[in-house]
């Protein structure tokens, strides 16, 4: 008898129309489903009653990584349109990229964008069909980017974006994702600040997403699936505010998944923390024990997705499968630019 996890365990049925296609007008208009992690107990409220759940001397962790604006438009000097997508700075002017389409895109091909302040050749081409390409530019690669890269966003994203801050979070500083902690867009400053008059306290972690986070579970059994490294680091005053909410009997509440990677991936045996940066591939799914986190705000996830599992790790398969469906039947917005839960 083999009780292996299957993939197929995580699925659930998701008609296309509710997936969001852009962003709220009001970040914290979005519905909230709160559920109750030990009975799966369900309420349906919005974002901004998220302060009803949290209690003073309880912290909350948010990821503070910022999305590049990593979709570059050029065109070969020849005038064939090409599409990069930056996913590794590998130094000296050279980033690991995905070029489309890529049968053009061999080693020696030159690429303009814009009016020409930005060009490209491709050096290498890899074994995984990547690009290695070096960038020529004057002055600072993160200020031309915003002027001429766009976000990359998740491909079941139609729409394109009108504002491009609308896929960063309100507290993003750390360039580096290739894709928002999508749960933190939900909060407005003026939440924050409402949260933290309350007593309860923030923390910032920084993971930079990766690409791999879209990226489908293909293995039939889950543990055969490999996870994409991300980086992901601590500093001292995030160590500090998390141990004395341990100590003090708080609990440590994760904004997105994102944040609970890290801080499972940073916390000693002992449960405290320290500063430090590591890259992480930590898989995370039903049988896992969390020595963290305590409570979790994240978004609604694809099915057969790590994050679903994660997600189940924490208040049960069963539990959050009949969450989704609940979900479902209500009519949520699902993904990126969706509706949120709360897990607690």
């Amino acid at each position: 008898m083999n009780d292996a996890m299957m993939t197929k365990d995580f699925w659930y049925d998701l008609p296309e129309e509710l997936i969001a296609q852009t962003p709220l007008e009001r970040r914290d208009a979005s519905r909230l489903m709160v559920m109750n992690r030990e009975t799966g107990e369900i309420s349906h409220r919005h974002f901004y009653d998220i302060v009803e759940y949290l209690r003073p001397g309880d912290c909350l962790v948010m990821n503070d990584s910022r999305v590049l604006p990593a979709r570059l438009l050029g065109h070969r000097p020849s005038g064939g349109a090409v599409e990069v997508l930056l996913l590794r700075d590998l130094g000296d002017k050279c980033w690991e990229c995905l070029c489309k389409p890529g049968r053009k895109m061999q080693v020696g091909s030159e690429v303009i964008f814009g009016n020409g302040e930005l060009t490209a050749v491709v050096r290498e081409v890899r074994e995984d069909g990547n690009r290695v390409v070096e960038f020529c530019y004057q002055g600072i690669f993160l200020e031309v980017l915003e002027r001429l890269g766009k976000m990359p966003l998740p491909p079941y994203i139609k729409e394109e974006l009108a504002d491009q801050e609308r896929y960063q979070t309100v507290y993003s500083r750390e360039v580096g994702s290739a894709a928002a902690p999508t749960a933190g867009l939900h909060f407005t400053q003026e939440l924050l600040e409402k949260i933290r008059n309350m007593g309860v306290n923030t923390a910032f972690v920084t993971l930079h997403v990766g690409l791999g986070t879209f990226r489908p579970v293909k293995a039939e059994q889950i543990t055969d699936h490999h996870m994409h490294s991300e980086l992901c680091m601590m500093n001292e005053e995030t160590a500090d505010v998390l141990n004395r909410t341990k100590e003090a009997g708080g609990r440590i509440i994760c904004v997105g998944t994102t944040s609970c990677r890290t801080l499972e991936s940073l916390v000693m045996e002992n449960g405290r923390f320290t500063v430090g940066s590591k890259w992480t591939d930590i898989f995370i799914y039903p049988g896992y024990r969390f020595k963290a986190m305590d409570g979790l705000i994240t978004n609604f996830h694809l099915p057969e997705s790590t994050l679903v599992m994660l997600v189940s790790a924490f208040a049960g398969r069963e539990h959050v499968l009949n969450a989704y469906a609940q979900a479902v039947k209500e009519r949520y917005r699902f993904f990126s630019f969706g509706d949120a839960m709360c897990i607690i």
